[in-house]
């Protein structure tokens, strides 16, 4: 079973700055037996830096209206049985189950603070100057604002699949990005700016070699990479090749969208 001074232990051997702000995606059950859980996992992330983010969406508030834009990589009208399970965004709202344990644990610290988008809130410990750049045409500005501070991607037993900061190198880069629709408490609300699909993000492991950190944490591979190299990284992959980063899935609407779209 893992301990705290396991996982602090191995996480200080990325030798990371402290003072620099993190975001962490993470899969609890990628440890093993981890003595006290998700909590003590985070505990360690704030044990290595000041500042943690994590992602803690909330996709059971998403509808699926009767018409929309063309070119969106939605079904409208094919979301009536989805849109009567659909629930009201507040901010207490757990996270996703899809998230895991991990980022629900840091929604529920007596300190942490959220965003209120509805679909893609992001929580986190003294993290207030990033989570205040968050409007509903910009989801991702948290991610820009942790680039501007020198931030840090940790992956704690999870691969780039997850790793939201990719999605805003895709962003800059100018592709196409998608639009979705949530329920609150004022009525239903229009979302820009919704990424695409993420399961070909793993394309972009060996281009990172001479920035990532990497750690074994007992049965799980923790990494680390720089924001702002992460950035480069992807706008560079886009330029070359403009189809880099999408998922090989033949029925895959978002990213089959995307190849359309380059061929305007």
């Amino acid at each position: 079973m893992l301990t705290f001074r396991d996982l602090f232990t191995a996480l200080r051997k990325l030798d990371l700055d402290r003072a620099r702000p993190v975001i962490a995606h993470g899969s609890l059950s990628s440890f093993g037996e981890v003595n006290g859980g998700a909590d003590t996992i985070l505990g360690a992330l704030l044990s290595i830096s000041n500042s943690v983010i994590m992602p803690t969406f909330t996709f059971k508030t998403m509808l699926i209206p009767e018409v929309g834009p063309e070119n969106n990589a939605a079904r409208y009208g094919s979301g009536k049985d989805l849109n009567r399970m659909a629930e009201f965004f507040t901010p207490d709202m757990p996270v996703d189950p899809l998230m895991g344990a991990i980022p629900e644990a840091m929604r529920l610290l007596p300190k942490a603070h959220r965003s209120m988008h509805p679909i893609l809130s992001f929580g986190g410990i003294n993290t207030d100057r990033e989570l205040e750049k968050q409007t509903l045409s910009e989801p991702l500005a948290p991610i820009h604002a942790l680039r501007e501070g020198e931030g840090w991607v940790i992956l704690l037993g999870v691969d780039h699949t997850v790793n939201t900061s990719i999605h805003y190198g895709e962003l800059l880069a100018g592709r196409k990005q998608f639009v979705r629709w949530a329920l609150t408490p004022d009525g239903v609300k229009e979302c820009p700016r919704f990424p695409g699909c993420s399961n070909g993000f793993n394309a972009i492991t060996p281009s990172l070699d001479q920035v990532i950190r990497r750690v074994q944490v007992g049965s799980s591979l923790v990494q680390a990479v720089p924001i702002a190299a992460l950035v480069e990284t992807v706008l560079a992959m886009l330029k070359q090749d403009p189809l880099a980063l999408l998922c090989e899935k033949p029925d895959c609407e978002r990213c089959n969208t995307v190849r359309e779209s380059l061929k305007k």
